[in-house]
């Protein structure tokens, strides 16, 4: 038990890692740009696929990902030109059927291009294989990989947003963007660079993911709720609440489908608990939510209203 606990546990940290690189840009998008973005989802599909073709055209996974991260930054730049530029001063509503129009002509596209069979992306043989935890439990090299890399850009973005001018920039603009743009900031550049930076966090999180999971199309749905509830928990805008309800969703998430069943054999049969811990596994997470924001309406580090 206390093996499967420390595995399903070092899952979640890696779950939570991947959380995190997508909702800091997800938080960064609403908190400073107030735009309600239910296409972020899909930039981490189009990040796996990106790294999926070009490690099958360069035949190294390495120069796959490095040749990933200007395509996001292209991506990021004509989305936020071509579509989210134009919706700075919609309402949400207006904001949500654009956006979620967005998603429905990205999954057709994707279609289009790469059909519609699953791809998939080798693991680099560098870190391949698993290292040994305690005892017989052994844990893979490249999840251990992912969480370190996730690790990296959490301090890398902490820096950046506490140390530098454009993230003193950032975090002005998601306390009182119109005194930022009074100063004579060009709120739009920032605009700009925001969603890039968002983009560019979600498409590595989907070509950190390529190497263990399907490429499909839809992969981004399946992670936008949790995006979206880890924002709500951390505080909408605050990169330190991101971190910490992407890993507070992940574990709760990972450790209640592995052992809420188990727990629940001690009252039900083991037919009725697997299947009852099934259906209350996905319920936890929006429990934790709900506690919280009991506790702290704005998330555990957004600001007051």
């Amino acid at each position: 038990m206390t093996n499967l606990f420390v595995l399903q546990l070092l899952n979640g940290v890696q779950l939570g890692v991947l959380l995190f690189l997508i909702a800091a840009g997800l938080t960064l998008v609403f908190g400073i740009m107030d735009v309600v973005n239910l296409a972020h989802g899909v930039l981490y599909m189009v990040g796996a696929y990106f790294v999926a073709t070009f490690a099958s055209l360069t035949g190294s996974f390495w120069w796959g990902l490095l040749l990933m991260l200007p395509a996001a930054v292209a991506v990021g730049l004509i989305l936020e030109l071509v579509v989210i530029r134009r919706l700075y001063t919609r309402s949400h509503l207006d904001q949500v059927l654009a956006t979620f129009g967005l998603v429905m002509i990205a999954n057709e596209t994707v279609k289009i291009v790469w059909g519609v069979s699953p791809l998939s992306v080798p693991t680099p043989e560098i870190l391949s294989g698993s290292v040994p935890l305690m005892g017989p439990l052994q844990y893979p090299v490249y999840r251990i990989a992912i969480i370190v890399a996730g690790l990296a850009v959490a301090g890398a973005l902490y820096l950046v947003i506490n140390h530098t001018r454009i993230g003193m920039l950032l975090r002005a603009g998601a306390t009182n963007r119109a005194m930022v743009s009074a100063l004579g900031v060009d709120i739009g550049k920032l605009f700009a660079i925001v969603f890039t930076l968002g983009a560019v966090l979600a498409c590595l999180a989907g070509a950190l993911v390529a190497p263990i999971l399907s490429v499909d199309t839809g992969m981004g749905e399946s992670v936008l709720i949790l995006t979206f509830v880890v924002v709500v928990i951390g505080g909408i805008g605050s990169i330190k609440g991101a971190f910490l309800g992407a890993l507070l969703v992940a574990i709760v998430d990972t450790l209640g489908g592995v052992f809420g069943p188990i727990l629940l054999r001690s009252v039900l049969d083991p037919s009725a608990a697997g299947q009852a811990g099934r259906m209350l596994a996905p319920m936890l997470v929006y429990i934790l939510m709900a506690a919280i924001l009991c506790a702290k309406p704005a998330g555990l580090f957004g600001g007051r209203g």
